[in-house]
């Protein structure tokens, strides 16, 4: 296999890890966002309760370094995969590593929502969903676009970081050619192919950022 071949493989590996983990975080992500704003006290389903253990859950999870959380997962990830080496078996880590980040980064977007907008739609009649779906989201589209852009970033560094552990991928091969082999040539390639990557996401979201606020 040419190294040409060696570097397509191994960015459609790291597109496959990102795409597919970013695509369960964040819808994962979002829901969790939207329990935690409407659960808050004097919100549209007030449950302290609730909103405690979830928020204390999201806080531990973030507060754990990815590389401790994918040593830590691996039995659940053999469980759910049957393995804990390749592309697919790194989709688990970096799927719950990203849930509670993007979470968090979604409920601020949410929680900054013009509390009167809610309180004209409950004077109006319009039920709750209905205000989660048609005043909440919408309003809170441009932060949560610009929480996915940095949510994606974020899970590219991070596939970069599950290649040193057989995960494939861009880090894999800069771990495996550019360090264990030294040749620094492909560790300089495969950093420029990260950072037009990461260039190519921050353009695109804040484009879409943009967009969503301008037809608000």
């Amino acid at each position: 296999m040419s190294m040409l071949d060696r570097y397509l493989q191994a960015f459609g590996q790291t597109l496959a890890m990102v795409s597919l983990s970013a695509a369960l975080a964040i819808v994962a992500g979002l829901a969790l966002a939207v329990v935690l704003t409407v659960t808050t006290p004097g919100n549209l389903y007030p449950r302290p309760r609730l909103n405690k253990a979830l928020s204390v859950t999201v806080n531990t999870f973030r507060a754990i370094p990815f590389i401790i959380l994918l040593v830590a997962m691996l039995p659940f990830t053999r469980f759910l995969v049957g393995t804990t080496l390749g592309t697919w078996a790194a989709v688990v880590p970096l799927t719950a590593n990203l849930i509670p980040f993007f979470a968090r980064i979604a409920q601020v977007s949410l929680s900054e929502v013009d509390h009167g907008l809610v309180e004209a739609a409950r004077a109006m009649g319009c039920r709750r969903w209905h205000i989660v779906r048609h005043v909440l989201l919408p309003e809170a589209l441009p932060g949560i676009i610009g929480g996915m852009t940095v949510s994606v970033i974020a899970m590219i560094n991070a596939s970069a970081m599950a290649g040193a552990v057989g995960a494939g991928g861009l880090g894999d091969l800069a771990i495996r050619y550019g360090y264990e082999r030294y040749e620094t040539r492909v560790m300089f390639e495969v950093i420029v192919i990260l950072i037009a990557l990461v260039t190519l996401v921050q353009f695109t979201g804040e484009w879409l950022a943009r967009r969503a606020d301008h037809r608000r």
